[in-house]
């Protein structure tokens, strides 16, 4: 019995030990080959190579090769699949598989099929099997010498105009300035200097560049064709010549500017941030504005084409064609129409006329954007073209800010707060607008807890005060006390009813309007005229309004932007009775048409509008005098089609609320 059972054991044992010296077949070397390859292990791939595919290209060599070509085609998705024979083919000392190929890159998907060779050697006094690799096993017909080329389409850039079709943001030609290598002199790079606002050292550097000889145009600057006198001194210097090339161009200038925005040279940090959405180093991306905002849809796809060139033979006769490895056709940008009027834009700006500040304009039946204006501005065209160090300089230190955009910014409202308080309190019964509410003199607190803080009027009657009286002639201290007994969560309520505390689903992103915490009595009180933390974007203001328009019914019409929105949306339904929105907007129209009213100044004949005037004291705390924003706001009662907003900043001294009535009037009187 132990003489059979050491039998037994000897066979177990000579049975492994045939199994582990068993060589291994070249289905499975294969095999681990493209497992190797699919994880893009090419330097262990190198490993599997044949003797003589390795005396035709070195282990760097191939790493490096595959690494760079899978880098520059952005290959990804790599499948290579083989199927191994259902039966093993019994093979002497070469063997051959099919397998395919299948992987995304930057032009699409590449597929092929190919043939592998693998031989058998002894190395190390062992037989495996090595893969006969040539430069087909990359891509088929890729023969040694060949080289791959990357080739791009620029897509055209998607345009921006207004509702009529009018040009906001096109796509234009401009001069590109440069000389004549070889002709220049001291003279000439001093001139050159002067009116290209280029260093001598940056044209020295363009003109000493490896590829510059004599007798080439060299580029050196773009300039706008608007610009003809620089350009009539430049082309008068010899070796100055100019050629019209294609460029963005914004032909309302600063009027649009900050609505619309200019493109510039795609950053480092910003082709970092946006490579997984087909950007690359060449692109031109929206810097600010709509440019910025809509930038994947304004810039289309860059059109791509992988193609394997082949060597030049000594007979050029019998040279190969070219072969197409993958290629994605271009697809243009698209365009992009507003709801805004260009001209309505530009009789805006011109109206503010460098005063620091924003306004807007709607439909506020439909709720189209007729304009979206912020002053100062800049010119985009140059931004497009590129700013000197100095002019950059100068606009990021300029007082009034001309970079920010305010129409997109939420500030305190000021009086033009207190239509919505009113709202608020009629919706809830804290305010009966025929009740007369007695207050007397030009100030008032609560109690002796407020202890130095008092609400102050600009207009002190002696007679009780209604909520007539109260638009009439904006009386904080009827609001405060309104603010009041509405309470605190009934205010905050109220207001968030109008969107405040949430985005308004704008095209453009705006900053929430805010109501703040409310943490005291005091807060509240000041809330209910617009000071506080209260904070509106002039658009949300707008907004806010559409409630009190005749034939909107108490509804709050959605602002929008792009003209294939649907109009007339309502955005917050219902937000004041059919009866308190017509009692508001009559106590509007006798904000402007009574003689005594604070907009009286806006009253025009035959044109009734309704308005409301404001002054926000903008201070680092309660007790001390701060900068004063005036604002007004106004449309007309008997043709609502346009509504239009201002805040001029810095009134106080100069007229206060007063500059942006008469502003807006003269807006009125030319669009009407």
């Amino acid at each position: 019995m132990k003489k059979l059972i050491g039998i037994l054991f000897l066979l177990v044992v000579a049975a492994a030990l045939a199994g582990c010296s068993k060589e291994p077949t070249p289905e499975e070397r294969f095999s681990d080959y493209i497992a190797l390859w699919n994880k893009q292990k090419f330097d262990k791939m190198y490993d599997y190579l044949s003797k003589d595919a390795k005396q035709d290209i070195t282990k760097e060599d191939f790493t490096s090769r595959y690494q760079k070509i899978y880098e520059d085609l952005q290959i990804t998705d790599l499948k290579i699949d083989f199927k191994k024979p259902k039966k093993d083919k019994k093979v002497e000392k070469e063997a051959s598989y099919s397998f395919t190929a299948n992987m995304s890159s930057v032009a699409g998907t590449i597929h092929f099929t190919h043939k592998a060779k693998l031989q058998e050697e002894e190395r190390d006094d062992k037989k495996n099997w090595y893969v006969d690799w040539d430069t087909e096993y990359i891509f088929p017909k890729l023969k040694e010498g060949d080289t791959i080329g990357l080739s791009t389409v620029a897509p055209k850039r998607g345009e921006i105009v207004d509702r009529d079709g009018d040009g906001l943001a096109v796509n234009g030609q401009v001069y590109e300035v440069g000389v004549v290598a070889g002709k220049e002199d001291a003279a000439v790079l001093e001139s050159l200097s002067s009116l290209l606002k280029m260093s001598k050292e940056q044209i020295n550097k363009a003109l000493g560049a490896s590829w510059v000889k004599p007798g080439l145009f060299v580029p050196l600057k773009k300039v706008s064709m608007d610009d003809q006198e620089r350009i009539d001194q430049l082309v008068a210097l010899e070796p100055v010549q100019t050629r019209k090339v294609g460029a963005r161009v914004y032909p309302y200038g600063q009027a649009a500017a900050q609505l619309v925005g200019y493109v510039g040279a795609i950053t480092a940090d910003e082709l970092a941030k946006r490579k997984d959405k087909g950007y690359t180093s060449g692109d031109v991306i929206g810097k600010r504005g709509l440019e910025q905002v809509l930038d994947e849809q304004l810039k289309g796809t860059s059109g791509v084409k992988i193609v394997i060139k082949k060597k030049a033979g000594a007979d050029s006769a019998a040279v190969s064609k070219d072969v197409v490895l993958a290629e994605k056709p271009v697809v243009d940008g698209k365009n992009v129409k507003l709801t805004i009027d260009a001209d309505v834009q530009a009789e805006v700006f011109a109206e503010l006329a460098g005063e620091a500040g924003t306004a807007a304009a709607i439909n506020p039946v439909t709720g189209e954007t007729l304009a979206l204006v912020s002053s100062p501005s800049f010119d985009p065209n140059q931004a497009m073209l590129g700013f000197t160090k100095e002019e950059w300089k100068a606009l990021q230190e300029d007082k009034q800010q001309p970079l920010t955009t305010r129409f997109k910014q939420a500030y305190a409202p000021g009086s033009v707060m207190k239509p919505l308080t009113a709202a608020v309190g009629l919706s809830g019964g804290a305010i009966n607008p025929g009740e007369a509410v007695p207050i007397l003199g030009p100030q008032w607190q609560k109690d002796k807890s407020w202890g130095n803080y008092f609400v102050t009027r600009v207009h002190a009657g002696t007679d009780p005060v209604n909520l007539e009286k109260a638009l009439v002639f904006s009386d904080n201290i009827y609001f405060a006390q309104a603010a009041l007994k509405i309470g605190k969560e009934g205010f905050a309520d109220g207001l968030k009813k109008f969107g405040f505390e949430e985005e308004l689903g704008y095209t453009f992103p705006l900053e929430k309007s805010v109501v703040g915490t409310l943490g005291s009595e005091i807060a509240l009180a000041d809330s209910g005229y617009g000071q506080g933390q209260v904070q509106m974007s002039i658009v949300h203001l707008l907004a806010s309004y559409t409630p009190f328009v005749s034939g909107n019914s108490g509804n709050m019409i959605k602002p929008v932007l792009l003209a294939d929105e649907a109009q007339g949306q309502v955005l917050k339904e219902a937000v004041v009775s059919g009866e308190n929105a017509g009692l508001i907007e009559a106590d509007l129209r006798k904000v402007v048409g009574d003689a005594a009213g604070t907009a009286h100044a806006a009253e025009m004949a035959d044109y009734p509008l309704a308005g409301k005037t404001g002054t926000a004291e903008i201070k680092q705390k309660q007790g001390e005098t701060g900068v004063e924003n005036g604002w007004f706001i106004a449309y007309n009662t008997n043709e609502p089609r346009l509504m239009v907003a201002m805040m001029v900043e810095d009134v106080q001294g100069r007229g206060g609320s007063g500059i942006p009535v008469k502003l807006v009037k003269n807006i009125f009187a030319k669009i009407k």
